[in-house]
């Protein structure tokens, strides 16, 4: 299923319930990431999936496979629907990733696990000059989704440039970089529009600033919806 999942990437939980208050009885899918999750530890994540919020974890674990598997079934206990991992970790570690997860979920109820394949902010000349890589952005994204699907895993983050590689692995594409055409780029450097994510084959997008920082966040969010779910 599709949806476009909100980055709620708030320094407080009072921001975060504030801006959540705006949609009344509506329930976005939404994303907590590094800059709450650090704040508040786990107790905010329970407390949104307890009010029915469906939730992207978005850790980016990257460790030695032991220390990823310890931390994910923890975090298998939050109640999330996904999370995730960097791709760079290798196969061996998004394995053990994986069985944290199955081991900590209670029965039935298994986040899925995605991993980061090459951010929105890296380009091809980053890539090549600080990362030392010369494959290239999609040959790069395109090998990572390939160790991560060897792994078990369930899809990648990928910019929705990348989609159709994704798509013609079976994996899920989950999307940064989403922009309104009328939105300043901001730092990140490979951006579509909804409308473009959709018809590129984008699973989920993930959509901050655009909704976050919007004068009326609920319009601006029905309007992403609506175009990237044809609604």
């Amino acid at each position: 299923m599709k949806d476009v999942i909100i980055a709620c990437d708030f320094s407080s939980t009072e921001k975060l319930y504030d801006f959540l208050g705006l949609f009344g009885d509506e329930k976005p899918y939404i994303k907590i990431g590094m800059e709450l999750f650090y704040k508040t530890g786990a107790e905010v994540v329970k407390d949104l999936a307890s009010r029915g919020f469906k939730i992207f974890l978005d850790l980016k674990l990257h460790d030695i496979p032991n220390t990823v598997y310890k931390a994910m079934r923890n975090i298998a206990s939050l109640g999330v629907e996904i999370t995730n991992v960097h791709a760079s970790g290798g196969i061996e570690m998004m394995k053990w990733a994986k069985k944290g997860l199955l081991e900590g979920a209670p029965e039935g109820k298994v986040p899925k696990l995605i991993a980061v394949t090459q951010l929105t902010s890296t380009d091809e000349k980053m890539l090549k000059e600080e990362l030392l890589i010369d494959a290239g952005i999609a040959n790069t994204v395109k090998k990572y989704a390939e160790n991560a699907k060897a792994a078990g895993l369930d899809g990648v983050v990928c910019s929705p440039l990348e989609s159709p590689i994704i798509a013609e692995l079976g994996l899920l594409a989950v999307t940064p970089g989403i922009r309104l055409a009328t939105d300043a780029v901001g730092d990140q450097k490979r951006v579509t529009t909804p409308e473009m994510a959709k018809d590129l084959g984008s699973s989920y997008i993930v959509v901050g600033r655009t909704i976050t920082d919007a004068k009326d966040p609920l319009e601006t969010y029905r309007l992403v919806r609506k175009q990237f779910l044809g609604l």
